[in-house]
């Protein structure tokens, strides 16, 4: 076994190997964005084909933690919630490292090879030398969520910041958005949410319209004034945190206000735009746009559940152009979708 380290994080395969467990093979899929970290524990369930399972195996564990993004929260602390999570995975499985087959990561931040191999080596060093190990950005994660482990097509993330990534069949791929927001992480929840507040101060100034969301954000945050938003702002300007006002907007928008819906509507372009770079660049739908290809669709931005429905509205835009795109939303959360491409390291090595 390697290294124990973290403050004997591992320590609890002591009391599983001296009780006689650790049992069958075991996958570990990880899904780290920018909110939260996902990682599922899975069985290596037998296959007699080069086909997927119609339906992903059972989860047999699912652990949760905070922000893996190393751009958000440093390498260090990036590592210590990726560790922790898959710790406390196996630990709720009641096994240890020894019955790991395939470990996959798909982590928000990874957006070169040179992360890729950083963490690689990194994770290596803690899983015996016989586990296969592949470590993804987490758009990849989310197409396979979709298309239940075949990375083919085009998935759209917007949670608390946003990607388009696409795959052809013969493995080449690309990307659009996913910079951050600095960069402009534009028709993410962080985006929206940024937008909304400039428009509360420069309503307060006089240098733009009234709007409904001055008097809902205030209420929303506990807030006399728009002049208390400075503070609140930058106390803590974590992307998650101003991205949580994405329901207010959508709910002012939903009221008739138009400045929230000129806010959801450049959104809506935003990130079809990005779907549309990347189709475009890969030739997802051919020479004429009309072949049909996968859309994933991932994450609170998109989840259809409101009267101004931003995914449909995605749909809606992309599809005037591109009339194949067959849209997806996944059944599986995104880091089942990372114990697929786990599942698939497995089935490889067979």
């Amino acid at each position: 076994m390697k290294r124990d380290r973290n403050g004997g994080i591992w320590d609890f395969e002591h009391e599983i190997v001296a009780a006689g467990g650790e049992g069958q093979g075991l996958i570990l899929g990880l899904d780290g964005g920018t909110t939260s970290t996902v990682c599922v524990c899975m069985p290596v369930v037998p296959f007699s084909d080069d086909h997927l399972p119609r339906d992903p195996p059972p989860v047999l564990a699912r652990a949760v933690a905070g922000c893996s993004n190393h751009n958000s929260v440093g390498e260090t602390a990036a590592r210590e919630t990726l560790e922790h999570v898959m710790a406390d995975a196996l630990s709720k499985a009641g096994s240890t490292r020894s019955a790991v087959r395939a470990v996959c990561l798909a982590v928000s931040g990874v957006n070169h090879p040179t992360d890729q191999e950083r963490i690689l080596d990194w994770l290596r060093a803690i899983f015996p030398n016989d586990v296969k190990c592949s470590v993804h950005n987490d758009a990849v994660a989310a197409m396979a969520s979709g298309t239940m482990g075949k990375l083919h097509g085009c998935v759209l993330i917007a949670g608390t910041g946003t990607i388009a990534y696409g795959y052809t069949e013969d493995g080449r791929e690309a990307r659009a958005s996913g910079a951050g927001p600095i960069l402009g992480d534009w028709g993410s929840g962080y985006g929206i949410a940024a937008m909304a507040l400039t428009s509360v101060i420069r309503a307060y100034d006089g240098r733009g319209p009234q709007t409904m969301l001055t008097s809902s954000i205030l209420q929303e945050l506990k807030l006399s004034s728009p002049d208390e938003l400075i503070g609140w702002t930058y106390a803590d300007p974590s992307w998650a945190r101003i991205a949580a006002l994405v329901p207010v907007v959508v709910s002012c928008a939903e009221a008739g206000d138009e400045v929230a819906n000129g806010i959801l509507l450049d959104a809506v372009q935003e990130l079809a735009s990005s779907v549309k770079a990347v189709v475009c660049r890969l030739g997802l739908c051919g020479k004429d746009g009309k072949d049909s290809c996968p859309l994933v669709m991932v994450g609170g931005v998109l989840e259809a559940d409101r009267r101004w429905d931003i995914g449909r509205e995605v749909i809606s835009c992309v599809s005037k152009e591109f009339p194949g795109m067959l849209p997806i939303r996944p059944k599986v959360e995104p880091a089942v979708g990372a114990a697929l491409l786990a599942w698939n390291l497995v089935k490889k090595q067979s």
